[in-house]
């Protein structure tokens, strides 16, 4: 049921069996609440059930606490007579709007929230709009079972330490809420009493107690810290806040784009998962609306606000308060040497793992700069898994998520920060500059969701003891990326920029890009990728659509003076137009690394050239581990033979003769190596360089070793030392000194790493070597040399 169109909440039935004595517990924050319940009490009463049987007390409101009547409510309570014990609440509605009943921009100005009225306003309300005045019941349950419930409670470490008659009340409040959401919908499901069932648990306690030992603290101080920490951390749920963000996202995610795509049967599959589960969305992070996207998706189609985890930098007036309140947790960058902090956050995630909240954050950590997958940071991913594993829920389900866009507004500021220029620093006048740069059309956006992953299936049972294995989380991390690969879609607009960057620096004709992407439109189609719409390029008009928007952004430019048109990349336009490509060139990294593999064995003696053909394949899968996700080894070998055998069945008995694997690779089209990985390897290369340059001088600072990369990157790009002005990239740089890292070049032994240096670099130049050759085939196919 979808809460924003639901007009009327159906009246609650009386409680009790015929002649049992009732209690209602009056969750009202007014009198004329108080008037409304009584009201409905004495209307719904049976007939024959005498007055003095039913007793109404009212208790602490959600919306308006005040003191209550404890010692009343403890003697109905106690009394040896069976009693069944009902909260009842009022629940106003929302006035309909355009067949929605929301909050707005415009209830906050003027009245306020219209689910919480004041006095003046909910006599008005009664009295003019009766229908959006309701009274709801929660789950009634016998004082004997109350007490049983409350007994068994304090013998547990996850319950907090109070008497009888706070537990009944906090248990009426839980009940009213369920009630209520089964009306409404999920989308307002929010935590109660949050602070009080965290702080107050003896588990939370001792943790406490033991960390002021350990430290030689004062506990007290320990409790102050933790306090402030969990005020720092915690969301503040608010339903009016809820309404209003979920406007702005929706004003925000309509103003640049035409459409965001759904499938309804993703939805309804994450719905059933999330009523039995607590559910973790993990989405892709390329835009600062990434998470407007994701949230105003679940809340039009009733899911529950996620509790998302956000960097503390966005936590900046008026952005932070808003995004507190409708469910954003901001948390340090780092906090690994505050034990304080770490506890807190720990039993934040216990908490809602424990009550089935759901969670939210960005995989990657930030935003990708580079097009592709980042790789997976595992903080958060492993206080999840430690909670499932200690026993804080039967499963937890993990949903990858990718959030695609045919053109983003921050491509320009990506392709600076590659360039080496530093990022912007987020506050009120980088949200206005951000907000401004939606006003010109990006075309749609695709929200798909990944296969979920069952943490119960992935691990079986929990242990009792939290994380054991240190390769348990990384390995569920990295599943998850693969698993956003396979449904990110394929967009017309990157085929287009892969099509041109595989042409260099060199213009293309119309006709020409058209055969190119009539090409990659087959391997898409022929392989059954996810494609963000049908791709129409049969005519040479649906072509110039797709690269005349290019145009409209800057991307590319078009010269038509002469006998043809023709297209290439605008000067200073190859890392956004790399950007695009790089959305979906997982697909096909491995096809090309078969290429490069093919020529090896080419170049391989007779009976040698299968062994060489494998031996090439895993060097380079090594290679570009950095960048690239790839299956564990025995399942990336079946993912190459699948890969060829497209293009020759028999592949497999005539790859060790070098002759027949030339014949291979001849025949597979269209090629992709050039125009996937020379970008990466040319990076890669250019820190060699550098390395190699040092002689035995250890690498002491990497991010400098960076910064003389990209110019020397500058350098070799001036000097036509390298092909692809994508090459000079911060991000490609860096992952080439991680694997520069990996293989122990940065330091070592003087009499090794000198020698070590130079291998890497010739590897390299090796294998750039290969590219061109593959470069050498596509320009032999374009000039009818070979088919």
């Amino acid at each position: 049921m979808d809460p924003s169109t639901s007009e009327a909440i159906p009246n609650p039935a009386w409680p009790g069996a015929p002649g049992e004595r009732v209690l209602f517990l009056l969750d009202a924050a007014s009198a004329l609440e108080v008037e409304v319940l009584r009201s409905w009490i004495e209307s719904a009463r049976p007939d024959g059930l005498p007055a003095d049987r039913v007793e109404a007390i009212r208790i602490p409101s959600s919306r308006r606490p005040r003191p209550i009547d404890g010692a009343a409510l403890e003697v109905c309570l106690s009394s040896g007579e069976p009693l069944r014990v009902a909260p009842l609440r009022v629940v106003w509605l929302a006035p309909e709007r355009e067949g929605r009943r929301e909050a707005g921009l415009l209830d906050l100005m003027l009245l306020g929230d219209p689910r919480d009225p004041g006095p003046l306003r909910a006599r008005f309300i009664q009295r003019f709009a009766p229908d959006r005045c309701r009274v709801v019941a929660g789950e009634p349950a016998t004082a004997r079972a109350l007490r049983r419930r409350w007994q068994e409670a304090l013998g547990s470490d996850l319950a907090e330490t109070t008497g009888l008659v706070p537990f009944v009340v906090r248990q009426a409040a839980l009940a009213l809420d369920r009630a209520e959401r089964r009306h409404r919908g999920g989308r307002y499901k929010i935590p109660r009493f949050l602070k009080a069932e965290i702080l107050d648990r003896p588990a939370f306690r001792g943790g406490l107690e033991q960390i002021a030992r350990e430290a030689g603290r004062p506990i007290e101080r320990v409790r102050k810290e933790a306090d402030r920490a969990l005020r720092e951390i915690a969301a503040s749920h608010s339903p009016l806040w809820i309404d209003v963000f979920a406007r702005l996202c929706r004003s925000s995610s309509t103003r640049g784009y035409d459409h965001l795509r759904v499938d309804p049967v993703e939805i309804e599959a994450i719905r059933a998962l999330s009523s039995q589960h607590p559910v973790v969305f993990l989405p892709t992070h390329k835009s600062n609306l990434d998470h407007p996207v994701v949230f105003r998706a679940l809340h039009e189609r009733g899911l529950p606000p996620s509790h998302t985890a956000g960097g503390d930098n966005m936590n900046f007036f008026p952005q932070g308060p808003i995004a507190r309140r409708a469910g954003i947790f901001f948390i340090r960058r780092s906090f690994g040497d505050d034990p304080v902090y770490k506890f807190v956050m720990r039993s934040y995630v216990d908490f809602l793992v424990e009550k089935r909240f759901p969670l939210q954050w960005f995989i990657e950590g930030g935003r990708s700069r580079s097009g592709k997958l980042l790789p997976p940071r595992y903080g958060l991913l492993a206080y999840v898994v430690d909670s499932y594993l200690r026993g804080k829920s039967e499963d937890v389900i993990l949903v990858p998520v990718s959030v695609a866009y045919d053109q983003i507004s921050e491509v320009a500021d990506y392709a600076a920060e590659q360039r080496g220029a530093p990022k912007e620093r987020e506050g009120i006048g980088w949200l206005f500059r951000f907000l401004k740069g939606l006003g010109r059309h990006y075309g749609s956006i695709d929200l798909r969701f990944g296969e979920p992953i069952s943490l119960r299936t992935a691990l079986g049972e929990p242990n009792g003891q939290g994380v054991q294995d240190p390769l348990v989380v990384p390995k569920l991390a990295f599943e998850v990326c693969s698993r956003i690969n396979r449904v990110t879609p394929v967009t017309p607009i990157s085929l287009a920029t892969l099509a041109m960057l595989g042409s260099g620096d060199r213009a293309m004709a119309l006709e020409e890009i058209h055969r190119e992407l009539a090409d990659l439109t087959g391997f898409v189609t022929g392989r059954g990728l996810p494609v963000s719409e049908k791709l129409r390029f049969e005519s040479l008009e649906a072509v110039e659509a797709t690269l005349d928007t290019l145009v409209s952004s800057g991307v590319l430019e078009r010269f038509d003076a002469g006998p043809e048109r023709i297209y290439s990349i605008a000067p200073g336009q190859h890392l956004a137009a790399a950007y695009y490509r790089n959305t979906m060139i997982h697909f096909l990294t491995n096809g090309a690394i078969a290429e490069l593999a093919l020529l090896r064995a080419s170049e391989a003696a007779v009976g040698e050239a299968g062994q060489a053909f494998w031996g090439e394949a895993l060097r380079l899968r090594d290679l570009l581990k950095f960048d690239f996700f790839f299956s564990e080894k025995p399942l990336f070998v079946d993912e190459l033979r699948h890969e060829l055998s497209l293009h020759a069945q028999d592949w497999e008995k005539r790859v060790d003769d070098p002759d027949e694997a030339r014949e291979i690779l001849e025949s597979i089209r269209p090629f992709q190596a050039n125009r996937t990985l020379r970008a990466f390897l040319e990076a890669y290369s250019i820190v060699a360089d550098r390395l190699a340059s040092l002689g035995m001088a250890p690498v002491t600072d990497e991010r400098a070793l960076v910064r003389d990369c990209l110019l020397q990157g500058e350098q070799y790009l001036r000097q036509r030392r390298i092909r692809g002005a994508e090459s000079v990239s911060r991000t490609l740089l860096q992952n080439g000194v991680r694997l520069a890292g990996n293989r122990g070049l940065l330091a070592g032994d003087p009499a090794e790493i000198v020698e070590a240096r130079l291998r890497f670099a010739a590897e390299l130049s090796d294998t750039i070597r290969r590219i061109d050759g593959i470069e050498a085939l596509v320009s032999a196919r374009r000039t009818g040399a070979i088919r």
